[in-house]
């Protein structure tokens, strides 16, 4: 019977979403290699984070405290996760494939000499082991892949596994100091320069607005953000206009941004280059404005629009507000 491990994320005492669909992928794995799953959660502070995570049916939260965590670094907190692997015996390591979790799990990786597959899609039995499905090629390609060490470490989209739901009962919480060695730590968490927003976040909203170069300049950003505040959704950019300066980085969709999947999404004067699908082509449903009839975000819109997108997005915006009202 395998032993599981899911590496839990929290921001400011606030446990992240995409740690619910890190469980639905243990819960799967589980399915595959037998066993179960127990969870590990790092930081300082985090008795009610921990109580959260209590209904999803880990055999054990594990509650890691020290202050080397109280701001987030991914050497101290590979030391403490890798540690918590070490100690429960787990023979497979699953994050969701965040911004954290992609910073972290490498240096778990390397900790446990694991194999490791990132941006997992996909589980399947396989010889009897596991198969990972993972985009390759900016997404353009899908392949299985199997780690063939004795503890593997995983990365899930969040956008293809669904957030678990509550199994009833209440896991056991342990808590206990965190294996962290301070004094080999060479980075020093000093603060975080956030985007603050009423709007949702990104990677959690059912409806994304985003703009590219089509809109010119930064001031015309304006148009994007109407329409998002107008549907109470989250405003994304291709990696043009983040470069450009136009936006905060925080706003990129794409390969090296970060991956949506929501209801709806909108792409505003965005002309589709490979890394920008890469992040947005799982959604449910995209619509594409643009004036180019040739433009490759047309080959995975379900609607398309072509026309100068200046006298479009208001009066969409107007519209829209209007049936709202």
């Amino acid at each position: 019977m395998a032993t599981i491990l899911v590496l839990a994320e929290q921001h400011g005492g606030k446990l992240t979403r995409a740690t619910l669909s890190a469980v639905t992928a243990a819960r799967q794995l589980a399915q595959i290699v037998g066993g179960g799953f127990d969870i590990a959660l790092a930081g300082t502070g985090l008795d009610a984070v921990a109580a959260a995570l209590t209904p999803y049916g880990a055999g054990a939260v594990h509650q890691l405290e020290h202050e080397a965590l109280a701001g987030y670094t991914a050497q101290a907190y590979a030391q403490a996760f890798a540690s918590a692997a070490k100690a429960t015996g787990a023979q497979y390591v699953v994050a969701a494939a965040t911004s954290n979790g992609k910073d972290t799990t490498p240096r778990v990786a390397a900790r446990l000499g694991a194999g490791m597959a990132s941006d997992v899609v996909a589980l399947s039995a396989h010889g009897g082991g596991v198969a990972y499905k993972r985009p390759m090629w900016a997404g353009n390609v899908l392949g299985h892949v199997k780690i063939n060490t004795a503890v593997q470490v995983v990365t899930v989209r969040p956008t293809e596994f669904p957030v678990a739901e509550a199994s009833g009962g209440a896991s056991p919480i342990q808590k206990s100091a965190a294996s962290v060695d301070a004094g080999s730590l060479r980075m020093k968490y000093v603060g975080l320069d956030k985007v603050e927003s009423s709007r949702p976040e990104l990677t959690d909203a059912s409806v994304v607005i985003s703009g590219g170069r089509g809109l010119k300049e930064a001031s015309n950003f304006k148009l994007v953000e109407k329409l998002a505040d107008t549907l109470g959704g989250a405003v994304g950019a291709s990696r043009a206009v983040v470069d450009a300066g136009w936006v905060p980085n925080d706003w990129q969709v794409g390969q090296t941004g970060k991956v949506v999947a929501p209801k709806l999404y909108v792409a505003v004067g965005i002309s589709g280059a490979i890394q920008h699908l890469a992040g947005m082509k799982g959604s449910k449903t995209i619509v594409a404005i643009n004036k180019d009839a040739e433009a490759p975000i047309f080959q995975v819109a379900d609607y398309g629009l072509v026309s100068d997108l200046f006298g479009v997005m208001p009066e969409l915006t107007e519209k829209l507000a209007s049936r709202k009202g």
